[in-house]
Protein backbone atom coordinates (compact mmCIF):
# COMPACT_ATOMS: atom_id res chain seq x y z
CA UNK A 1 0.00 0.00 0.00
CA UNK A 2 2.77 2.62 0.81
CA UNK A 3 4.50 2.01 -2.37
CA UNK A 4 1.03 2.45 -4.35
CA UNK A 5 0.42 5.56 -2.69
CA UNK A 6 4.09 6.88 -2.44
CA UNK A 7 6.50 5.65 -5.72
CA UNK A 8 3.34 5.25 -8.16
CA UNK A 9 1.40 8.22 -7.54
CA UNK A 10 1.58 9.10 -11.06
CA UNK A 11 -0.84 6.00 -11.68
CA UNK A 12 -4.63 5.85 -12.38
CA UNK A 13 -6.80 4.13 -9.76
CA UNK A 14 -10.17 3.52 -11.01
CA UNK A 15 -12.94 2.04 -8.27
CA UNK A 16 -12.76 1.88 -4.30
CA UNK A 17 -10.07 1.32 -2.09
CA UNK A 18 -11.00 0.53 1.81
CA UNK A 19 -9.06 -0.87 4.40
CA UNK A 20 -10.93 -1.76 7.87
CA UNK A 21 -14.27 0.18 6.43
CA UNK A 22 -12.69 3.34 5.84
CA UNK A 23 -12.00 4.26 2.26
CA UNK A 24 -8.32 5.26 1.34
CA UNK A 25 -9.00 8.89 1.54
CA UNK A 26 -10.14 9.11 4.94
CA UNK A 27 -6.53 7.92 6.29
CA UNK A 28 -3.02 7.99 5.69
CA UNK A 29 -1.85 4.95 4.59
CA UNK A 30 1.74 6.11 5.20
CA UNK A 31 1.61 6.43 8.78
CA UNK A 32 -1.12 3.17 9.01
CA UNK A 33 1.42 0.82 7.19
CA UNK A 34 5.21 0.91 6.83
CA UNK A 35 7.48 -0.28 4.04
CA UNK A 36 10.73 -1.14 5.29
CA UNK A 37 13.30 -1.28 2.34
CA UNK A 38 15.81 -3.93 2.00
CA UNK A 39 18.60 -0.56 1.73
CA UNK A 40 19.30 0.67 5.64
CA UNK A 41 19.71 4.47 4.76
CA UNK A 42 20.65 5.95 7.99
CA UNK A 43 22.85 9.16 9.23
CA UNK A 44 25.86 7.35 10.47
CA UNK A 45 26.92 9.98 13.42
CA UNK A 46 24.06 9.08 14.89
CA UNK A 47 23.68 6.04 17.63
CA UNK A 48 21.09 3.85 17.45
CA UNK A 49 19.55 5.10 20.68
CA UNK A 50 19.24 8.66 18.94
CA UNK A 51 17.71 7.28 15.76
CA UNK A 52 15.01 5.19 17.09
CA UNK A 53 14.62 8.67 19.53
CA UNK A 54 14.28 10.71 16.50
CA UNK A 55 12.04 8.51 14.76
CA UNK A 56 9.72 7.78 18.01
CA UNK A 57 9.64 11.56 18.18
CA UNK A 58 8.65 12.62 14.90
CA UNK A 59 6.05 9.55 14.71
CA UNK A 60 4.71 9.90 18.22
CA UNK A 61 3.95 6.47 20.26
CA UNK A 62 0.52 5.79 17.97
CA UNK A 63 -2.06 4.13 19.72
CA UNK A 64 -0.22 3.20 22.75
CA UNK A 65 -0.85 6.70 24.96
CA UNK A 66 -4.60 6.79 24.30
CA UNK A 67 -4.97 3.20 25.60
CA UNK A 68 -2.54 3.99 28.63
CA UNK A 69 -4.83 7.15 29.05
CA UNK A 70 -7.98 5.33 29.43
CA UNK A 71 -6.63 2.63 31.76
CA UNK A 72 -5.67 5.52 34.05
CA UNK A 73 -9.27 6.94 33.49
CA UNK A 74 -10.89 3.55 34.64
CA UNK A 75 -8.59 3.09 37.35
CA UNK A 76 -9.90 6.54 38.88
CA UNK A 77 -13.42 5.67 38.28
CA UNK A 78 -12.84 2.13 40.08
CA UNK A 79 -10.77 3.66 43.03
CA UNK A 80 -7.95 1.90 42.46
CA UNK A 81 -4.69 2.95 43.77
CA UNK A 82 -2.04 1.60 41.05
CA UNK A 83 1.36 0.20 42.15
CA UNK A 84 4.19 3.42 42.37
CA UNK A 85 6.42 1.93 39.98
CA UNK A 86 3.70 1.18 37.08
CA UNK A 87 2.34 3.78 37.47
CA UNK A 88 5.67 5.77 36.66
CA UNK A 89 5.97 3.61 33.57
CA UNK A 90 2.76 4.92 32.37
CA UNK A 91 2.87 8.35 33.15
CA UNK A 92 6.64 8.64 31.24
CA UNK A 93 4.95 6.73 28.28
CA UNK A 94 2.24 9.44 27.85
CA UNK A 95 4.64 11.89 28.45
CA UNK A 96 7.29 10.95 25.84
CA UNK A 97 10.00 12.05 27.31
CA UNK A 98 13.30 12.61 25.20
CA UNK A 99 14.74 9.03 26.23
CA UNK A 100 11.46 7.41 26.31
CA UNK A 101 10.55 3.52 27.46
CA UNK A 102 8.78 3.02 24.08
CA UNK A 103 12.18 3.28 22.36
CA UNK A 104 14.15 1.34 25.64
CA UNK A 105 11.19 -1.06 24.84
CA UNK A 106 11.78 -1.56 21.21
CA UNK A 107 15.59 -1.83 21.84
CA UNK A 108 15.14 -4.62 24.36
CA UNK A 109 12.83 -6.67 21.64
CA UNK A 110 15.12 -6.19 18.83
CA UNK A 111 18.11 -7.27 21.22
CA UNK A 112 19.68 -3.86 19.92
CA UNK A 113 20.27 -2.85 23.79
CA UNK A 114 23.53 -4.00 23.81
CA UNK A 115 24.72 -1.36 21.09
CA UNK A 116 22.27 1.48 22.08
CA UNK A 117 24.82 4.17 22.49
CA UNK A 118 26.68 2.89 19.39
CA UNK A 119 26.81 4.75 16.46
CA UNK A 120 25.40 3.62 12.71
CA UNK A 121 28.86 4.05 10.99
CA UNK A 122 30.13 1.71 8.54
CA UNK A 123 33.43 1.86 9.47
CA UNK A 124 33.28 1.84 13.63
CA UNK A 125 30.33 1.26 14.12
CA UNK A 126 27.12 -1.37 14.30
CA UNK A 127 26.87 -4.76 12.33
CA UNK A 128 24.65 -5.41 9.74
CA UNK A 129 22.20 -7.41 11.34
CA UNK A 130 22.21 -4.98 13.67
CA UNK A 131 21.71 -2.19 11.43
CA UNK A 132 18.67 -4.40 9.77
CA UNK A 133 16.93 -4.54 13.29
CA UNK A 134 17.48 -0.56 13.12
CA UNK A 135 15.67 -0.32 10.10
CA UNK A 136 12.58 -2.61 11.57
CA UNK A 137 12.60 -0.24 15.13
CA UNK A 138 13.01 2.83 12.97
CA UNK A 139 9.55 1.98 11.93
CA UNK A 140 7.81 0.16 14.58
CA UNK A 141 8.42 2.57 17.36
CA UNK A 142 5.59 4.40 15.70
CA UNK A 143 1.61 3.81 15.25
CA UNK A 144 2.51 1.48 12.41
CA UNK A 145 0.06 -1.56 12.77
CA UNK A 146 1.53 -3.30 9.13
CA UNK A 147 5.07 -3.72 8.05
CA UNK A 148 5.76 -4.39 4.72
CA UNK A 149 9.56 -6.13 4.87
CA UNK A 150 11.56 -6.18 1.20
CA UNK A 151 14.25 -8.91 1.01
CA UNK A 152 15.63 -7.91 4.69
CA UNK A 153 18.08 -10.55 4.80
CA UNK A 154 20.20 -9.76 2.04
CA UNK A 155 23.55 -9.41 2.31
CA UNK A 156 22.68 -11.21 6.11
CA UNK A 157 23.81 -14.80 7.13
CA UNK A 158 21.28 -17.91 8.19
CA UNK A 159 22.04 -17.20 11.71
CA UNK A 160 21.63 -13.38 11.66
CA UNK A 161 18.33 -13.68 9.68
CA UNK A 162 17.10 -16.38 12.08
CA UNK A 163 17.37 -13.68 14.87
CA UNK A 164 15.72 -10.57 13.36
CA UNK A 165 12.58 -12.74 12.41
CA UNK A 166 12.32 -14.11 16.04
CA UNK A 167 12.58 -10.83 16.94
CA UNK A 168 9.83 -9.64 14.68
CA UNK A 169 7.72 -12.77 15.45
CA UNK A 170 7.94 -11.66 19.44
CA UNK A 171 6.95 -8.05 18.30
CA UNK A 172 4.38 -9.27 16.47
CA UNK A 173 2.56 -11.29 19.07
CA UNK A 174 3.16 -8.71 21.76
CA UNK A 175 1.53 -5.47 20.37
CA UNK A 176 -0.56 -7.61 17.87
CA UNK A 177 0.98 -5.56 14.76
CA UNK A 178 1.15 -7.73 10.86
CA UNK A 179 4.09 -7.85 8.98
CA UNK A 180 4.21 -9.05 5.40
CA UNK A 181 8.26 -10.77 4.78
CA UNK A 182 9.33 -11.58 1.55
CA UNK A 183 12.33 -14.04 1.94
CA UNK A 184 14.52 -15.23 -0.35
CA UNK A 185 15.20 -19.55 0.56
CA UNK A 186 14.80 -18.86 4.10
CA UNK A 187 16.48 -21.77 6.02
CA UNK A 188 14.14 -24.35 7.86
CA UNK A 189 14.28 -23.00 10.87
CA UNK A 190 13.23 -19.19 9.98
CA UNK A 191 10.84 -20.84 7.75
CA UNK A 192 9.45 -22.22 10.90
CA UNK A 193 8.86 -18.60 12.49
CA UNK A 194 6.11 -17.82 10.58
CA UNK A 195 2.13 -18.01 11.57
CA UNK A 196 0.76 -17.60 7.62
CA UNK A 197 2.43 -18.02 4.18
CA UNK A 198 1.59 -16.52 1.32
CA UNK A 199 3.28 -18.31 -1.52
CA UNK A 200 3.43 -16.83 -5.21
CA UNK A 201 4.03 -18.10 -8.76
CA UNK A 202 3.81 -16.35 -11.97
CA UNK A 203 2.15 -13.56 -10.39
CA UNK A 204 -0.61 -15.20 -8.50
CA UNK A 205 -1.02 -16.84 -5.41
CA UNK A 206 -0.94 -20.24 -4.61
CA UNK A 207 -1.18 -20.86 -1.55
CA UNK A 208 -2.63 -18.59 1.28
CA UNK A 209 -2.77 -19.84 5.04
CA UNK A 210 -1.36 -21.49 7.86
CA UNK A 211 2.08 -22.69 7.69
CA UNK A 212 1.15 -25.80 9.64
CA UNK A 213 -1.33 -27.05 6.44
CA UNK A 214 0.78 -26.03 3.57
CA UNK A 215 2.21 -29.60 3.20
CA UNK A 216 -0.88 -31.25 3.59
CA UNK A 217 -2.47 -29.01 1.38
CA UNK A 218 0.30 -29.41 -1.54
CA UNK A 219 -0.11 -33.39 -0.63
CA UNK A 220 -3.69 -33.23 -1.73
CA UNK A 221 -3.11 -31.78 -5.31
CA UNK A 222 -0.93 -34.83 -5.11
CA UNK A 223 2.66 -33.85 -4.10
CA UNK A 224 4.98 -34.72 -1.00
CA UNK A 225 7.80 -32.95 0.23
CA UNK A 226 10.26 -35.93 1.30
CA UNK A 227 11.36 -36.16 4.82
CA UNK A 228 14.68 -34.56 4.52
CA UNK A 229 13.31 -31.94 2.14
CA UNK A 230 13.47 -28.27 3.78
CA UNK A 231 9.59 -27.43 3.37
CA UNK A 232 11.26 -23.87 1.99
CA UNK A 233 13.10 -25.50 -1.05
CA UNK A 234 10.22 -27.98 -1.66
CA UNK A 235 7.67 -25.24 -2.05
CA UNK A 236 9.99 -23.31 -4.26
CA UNK A 237 10.52 -26.41 -6.69
CA UNK A 238 7.32 -27.93 -6.26
CA UNK A 239 5.96 -24.27 -8.58
CA UNK A 240 8.29 -24.67 -11.11
CA UNK A 241 8.06 -26.48 -14.85
CA UNK A 242 11.55 -27.82 -14.55
CA UNK A 243 11.67 -29.62 -10.71
CA UNK A 244 7.73 -30.36 -10.15
CA UNK A 245 7.76 -33.51 -11.51
CA UNK A 246 10.09 -35.09 -8.81
CA UNK A 247 7.67 -34.58 -6.09
CA UNK A 248 4.69 -36.13 -8.17
CA UNK A 249 3.27 -38.75 -5.58
CA UNK A 250 -0.05 -39.97 -6.90
CA UNK A 251 -0.65 -43.44 -8.05
CA UNK A 252 -4.23 -42.92 -9.73
CA UNK A 253 -2.59 -40.65 -12.50
CA UNK A 254 -0.02 -40.26 -14.78
CA UNK A 255 2.37 -36.65 -13.55
CA UNK A 256 1.37 -33.62 -15.98
CA UNK A 257 2.81 -30.08 -15.18
CA UNK A 258 -0.15 -28.51 -12.71
CA UNK A 259 0.00 -25.08 -13.60
CA UNK A 260 -1.00 -21.92 -11.39
CA UNK A 261 -4.27 -21.78 -13.68
CA UNK A 262 -5.75 -24.98 -13.04
CA UNK A 263 -10.31 -2.77 12.51
CA UNK A 264 -9.81 1.16 13.54
CA UNK A 265 -7.22 1.14 16.17
CA UNK A 266 -5.01 0.18 13.12
CA UNK A 267 -5.43 3.57 11.48
CA UNK A 268 -3.90 7.14 11.55
CA UNK A 269 -5.79 9.97 10.57
CA UNK A 270 -3.14 12.59 10.74
CA UNK A 271 -0.60 12.67 8.50
CA UNK A 272 2.38 13.93 10.72
CA UNK A 273 1.72 12.64 14.43
CA UNK A 274 3.02 15.99 15.85
CA UNK A 275 2.51 19.91 15.89
CA UNK A 276 4.09 22.34 13.45
CA UNK A 277 6.07 23.82 16.53
CA UNK A 278 6.95 20.25 18.11
CA UNK A 279 8.08 18.54 14.66
CA UNK A 280 10.68 21.98 14.02
CA UNK A 281 11.73 21.45 17.61
CA UNK A 282 12.64 17.89 17.04
CA UNK A 283 14.59 18.66 13.72
CA UNK A 284 16.20 21.29 15.33
CA UNK A 285 17.45 19.13 18.13
CA UNK A 286 18.39 16.50 15.57
CA UNK A 287 20.40 18.94 13.91
CA UNK A 288 22.02 20.61 17.00
CA UNK A 289 23.23 16.59 17.70
CA UNK A 290 24.85 16.69 13.74
CA UNK A 291 26.39 19.90 14.24
CA UNK A 292 27.93 18.83 18.18
CA UNK A 293 28.90 15.03 16.26
CA UNK A 294 30.73 16.90 13.36
CA UNK A 295 32.87 19.34 15.49
CA UNK A 296 35.42 18.91 14.16
CA UNK A 297 34.56 19.75 11.02
CA UNK A 298 33.93 23.50 12.10
CA UNK A 299 36.90 23.64 14.13
CA UNK A 300 39.00 22.72 10.86
CA UNK A 301 36.82 24.88 8.74
CA UNK A 302 37.53 27.79 11.56
CA UNK A 303 41.58 26.24 11.62
CA UNK A 304 41.77 26.97 7.76
CA UNK A 305 40.14 30.45 7.64
CA UNK A 306 42.53 31.67 10.13
CA UNK A 307 45.60 30.41 8.22
CA UNK A 308 43.96 31.97 4.56
CA UNK A 309 43.71 35.17 6.01
CA UNK A 310 47.08 35.46 7.41
CA UNK A 311 48.39 34.41 3.95
CA UNK A 312 46.25 36.86 2.29
CA UNK A 313 47.17 39.93 5.09
CA UNK A 314 51.29 38.90 3.74
CA UNK A 315 49.94 39.35 0.36
CA UNK A 316 47.86 42.40 0.24
CA UNK A 317 50.16 44.01 3.31
CA UNK A 318 48.72 47.74 3.66
CA UNK A 319 52.63 48.66 3.61
CA UNK A 320 52.69 47.87 -0.35
CA UNK A 321 49.47 49.31 -1.29
CA UNK A 322 49.09 52.48 -2.78
CA UNK A 323 46.19 54.73 -3.69
CA UNK A 324 46.83 54.65 -7.01
CA UNK A 325 44.66 53.02 -10.19
CA UNK A 326 47.43 50.29 -10.64
CA UNK A 327 46.71 49.68 -6.65
CA UNK A 328 42.95 49.81 -7.21
CA UNK A 329 43.16 46.79 -8.70
CA UNK A 330 44.80 45.18 -6.07
CA UNK A 331 42.20 46.38 -3.29
CA UNK A 332 39.43 44.70 -5.43
CA UNK A 333 40.91 41.89 -6.03
CA UNK A 334 41.51 41.43 -2.09
CA UNK A 335 37.87 41.97 -1.64
CA UNK A 336 36.62 39.63 -3.99
CA UNK A 337 38.91 37.17 -3.03
CA UNK A 338 37.39 37.29 0.55
CA UNK A 339 34.05 36.69 -0.55
CA UNK A 340 35.30 33.42 -2.97
CA UNK A 341 37.12 32.29 0.86
CA UNK A 342 34.05 33.08 2.62
CA UNK A 343 31.53 31.12 -0.44
CA UNK A 344 34.09 27.99 -0.57
CA UNK A 345 34.50 27.62 3.51
CA UNK A 346 30.90 26.48 3.29
CA UNK A 347 31.33 23.37 0.90
CA UNK A 348 32.52 21.00 3.26
CA UNK A 349 28.28 21.66 4.87
CA UNK A 350 27.56 20.93 1.35
CA UNK A 351 28.48 17.24 1.16
CA UNK A 352 27.22 16.50 4.47
CA UNK A 353 24.10 17.87 3.57
CA UNK A 354 23.97 15.54 0.06
CA UNK A 355 25.03 12.53 1.97
CA UNK A 356 22.10 13.07 4.25
CA UNK A 357 19.52 13.17 1.35
CA UNK A 358 18.65 9.22 1.30
CA UNK A 359 17.78 9.14 4.78
CA UNK A 360 16.02 12.75 4.43
CA UNK A 361 13.86 11.39 1.19
CA UNK A 362 12.86 8.13 3.44
CA UNK A 363 11.92 9.82 6.19
CA UNK A 364 9.93 12.81 4.59
CA UNK A 365 7.66 9.91 2.30
CA UNK A 366 6.95 7.99 5.60
CA UNK A 367 5.42 10.93 7.51
CA UNK A 368 8.21 11.96 10.04
CA UNK A 369 8.24 15.41 9.19
CA UNK A 370 7.60 17.76 6.28
CA UNK A 371 10.58 19.45 4.28
CA UNK A 372 10.13 22.68 6.01
CA UNK A 373 10.73 21.20 8.95
CA UNK A 374 14.27 20.30 8.09
CA UNK A 375 15.24 23.04 5.59
CA UNK A 376 14.40 25.47 8.09
CA UNK A 377 16.52 24.19 11.46
CA UNK A 378 19.21 23.27 9.05
CA UNK A 379 19.77 27.07 7.70
CA UNK A 380 19.06 28.76 10.71
CA UNK A 381 21.44 27.09 12.83
CA UNK A 382 24.41 27.80 10.13
CA UNK A 383 23.38 31.65 10.31
CA UNK A 384 25.40 31.63 13.76
CA UNK A 385 28.52 29.57 12.00
CA UNK A 386 28.55 31.89 8.96
CA UNK A 387 28.64 35.27 11.00
CA UNK A 388 31.63 33.73 13.54
CA UNK A 389 33.58 33.15 9.66
CA UNK A 390 33.02 36.45 8.43
CA UNK A 391 33.90 37.95 11.78
CA UNK A 392 37.15 36.00 12.11
CA UNK A 393 38.11 36.85 8.33
CA UNK A 394 37.09 40.70 8.69
CA UNK A 395 38.98 40.97 12.26
CA UNK A 396 42.13 39.67 10.95
CA UNK A 397 42.32 40.98 7.65
CA UNK A 398 40.27 43.68 6.99
CA UNK A 399 42.42 46.91 8.80
CA UNK A 400 45.66 45.29 7.85
CA UNK A 401 44.64 45.50 4.05
CA UNK A 402 43.95 48.55 5.06
CA UNK A 403 40.25 48.70 3.63
CA UNK A 404 37.91 51.65 4.61
CA UNK A 405 34.87 50.99 6.49
CA UNK A 406 32.10 53.79 5.14
CA UNK A 407 28.56 54.21 4.61
CA UNK A 408 27.47 55.74 1.32
CA UNK A 409 23.93 56.89 0.03
CA UNK A 410 25.68 57.92 -3.70
CA UNK A 411 24.50 55.50 -6.46
CA UNK A 412 26.52 53.96 -8.72
CA UNK A 413 25.36 52.51 -12.12
CA UNK A 414 26.83 49.25 -13.43
CA UNK A 415 25.72 47.70 -16.85
CA UNK A 416 25.69 44.24 -17.72
CA UNK A 417 23.59 42.73 -20.50
CA UNK A 418 24.02 39.21 -18.74
CA UNK A 419 21.06 38.13 -16.08
CA UNK A 420 23.31 35.94 -14.55
CA UNK A 421 25.27 38.55 -13.09
CA UNK A 422 22.65 40.26 -11.51
CA UNK A 423 20.96 36.80 -10.24
CA UNK A 424 24.09 35.71 -8.14
CA UNK A 425 24.21 36.92 -4.91
CA UNK A 426 28.14 37.48 -5.06
CA UNK A 427 27.29 40.40 -7.16
CA UNK A 428 25.75 42.45 -4.91
CA UNK A 429 28.34 41.38 -1.85
CA UNK A 430 31.05 42.20 -4.40
CA UNK A 431 29.29 45.62 -5.58
CA UNK A 432 28.78 46.57 -1.81
CA UNK A 433 32.75 46.16 -0.91
CA UNK A 434 34.06 47.64 -3.92
CA UNK A 435 31.37 50.75 -3.74
CA UNK A 436 32.06 50.85 0.05
CA UNK A 437 35.64 51.09 -0.67
CA UNK A 438 36.15 53.48 -3.60
CA UNK A 439 33.82 56.35 -2.58
CA UNK A 440 35.88 56.70 0.40
CA UNK A 441 37.44 60.35 0.72
CA UNK A 442 41.36 58.61 0.07
CA UNK A 443 39.93 57.99 -3.61
CA UNK A 444 38.43 61.24 -4.04
CA UNK A 445 41.03 62.57 -5.73
CA UNK A 446 40.76 64.00 -9.01
CA UNK A 447 42.87 62.20 -12.27
CA UNK A 448 41.44 64.32 -15.46
CA UNK A 449 38.05 64.83 -14.76
CA UNK A 450 37.15 61.70 -12.59
CA UNK A 451 38.04 60.70 -9.16
CA UNK A 452 40.69 57.74 -8.63
CA UNK A 453 37.39 55.56 -7.37
CA UNK A 454 35.29 56.23 -10.30
CA UNK A 455 38.38 55.21 -12.56
CA UNK A 456 38.95 52.34 -11.23
CA UNK A 457 34.72 51.39 -10.79
CA UNK A 458 34.15 51.96 -14.28
CA UNK A 459 37.15 50.24 -15.28
CA UNK A 460 34.95 47.17 -13.57
CA UNK A 461 32.02 47.99 -14.72
CA UNK A 462 31.91 47.12 -18.42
Amino acid sequence: LPLIVVVHSFLYVQGDISYNGHMLEEFIPQKSSAYVSQYDLHIPEMTVRETLDFSARCQGVGSHSELLMEISRKEKEAGIVPDPDLDAYMATSIKALKSSLQTDYILKILGLDICANTSVDIRRGISGGQKKRLTTGEMIVGPTKALFMDEISNGLDSSTTFQIISCLQHLVHITNATALISLLQPAPETFDLFDDIVLMAEGKIVYHGPHDYILEFFEDCGFKCPQRKGTADFLQEVTSTKDQARYWNSSEKPYSYVSIDHHKNALVFKKYSLTKWELFKACMMREILLMKRNSFVYVFKSTQLVTVAFVAMTVFIRTQMAVDVLHGNYFMGSSFYSLIILLVDGFPELSMTVSRLAVIYKQKELCFFPAWAYTIPSAVLKIPLSLLESFIWTTLSYYVIDMRVNLHTKHLILISHWWGFWVSPLTYGEIGLTVNEFLAPRWEKMSGNRTLGQQVLESRSS
